[in-house]
């Protein structure tokens, strides 16, 4: 059962961005004709609908905390845990902003993939090119500061079940060269949802918004690692409501 299941959401998937890709073709060619402000609603409610349905499928028992933390108007970095493939989709489908989020420059050559990344507000990134890096984080930073959200994994890969992992500092540059506020994200579950076993099954799943932390407001000296270690302070705090919320459900 858990088979059919899983292909038919895939085939759902394939569908939607069968059919969702020459709308986006449209509003991109409308973007840049200067209708950017009623191009970036219709993308927002598209993705939060996409996030949606595909969230409904899985039959995931989702639960959302923290949701009025989030500034509703203003660039910002989302900076949450990254536990598996559904972590974006939850992520689009309950923050209420267009979601932008930095990619690795193989996902530049998957079709359909590929210009959803771009049409969102996200870019590509090679990591192991520092000049192209920081030309990327340049021009992220230029969108944060327009007004765009911009989400990034400091983990570096999915935990695929192992608990929060190390955060990368310099993944912290786009927020201290936008000067923007940072949202943490803790995310609880969405591994156990389908990469654990391979097919989808239904799993409590918990997103947690924290209260935004103002990277002006951290000392220069060091300021990424120390945004680092206060970012993943929050998170780790988060985590554990989860799952002490989950321990509750359980008795």
């Amino acid at each position: 059962m858990e088979f059919v299941k899983t292909a038919f959401i895939f085939l759902i998937l394939g569908l939607m961005v069968t059919v969702l890709t020459p709308i986006g073709l449209l509003l991109f060619i409308a973007n840049c004709l200067g209708l950017r402000k009623s191009v970036s609603f219709l993308i927002c409610r598209i993705a939060y609908l996409f996030a949606r349905i595909l969230i409904r499928l899985t039959g995931c028992d989702l639960r959302i905390r923290g949701r009025e933390n989030i500034p509703r108007e203003g660039g910002l970095c989302f900076v949450s845990n990254h536990c598996g493939y559904l972590d974006i989709l939850l992520i689009l489908a309950t923050a209420g902003r267009t979601v932008g989020f930095i990619a690795k420059k193989e996902l530049a050559f998957i079709p359909f993939l590929n210009f959803w990344i771009l049409i969102m507000g996200g870019f590509f990134i090679d990591r192991k090119n520092t000049r192209k890096s920081l030309a990327a984080i340049k021009t992220g930073a230029r969108r944060i500061q327009a007004g765009n959200s911009i989400l990034i994994f400091p983990e570096g890969h999915r935990s695929k079940g192992q608990g929060l992992l190390p955060f990368h500092a310099g993944s912290f540059k786009l927020a201290t060269d936008a000067d923007a506020p940072i949202v943490p994200v803790a995310i609880t579950g969405s591994y156990e949802v389908f990469e654990k076993t391979g097919r989808v099954k239904p799993a409590p799943v918990w997103i947690a918004f924290g209260k935004p932390i103002m990277t002006k407001d951290i000392p220069p000296g060091n300021r990424r690692q120390a945004l680092s270690d206060r970012v993943r302070e929050v998170i780790a705090g988060e985590l554990a409501e989860s799952d002490r919320e989950l321990a509750n459900l359980s008795c």
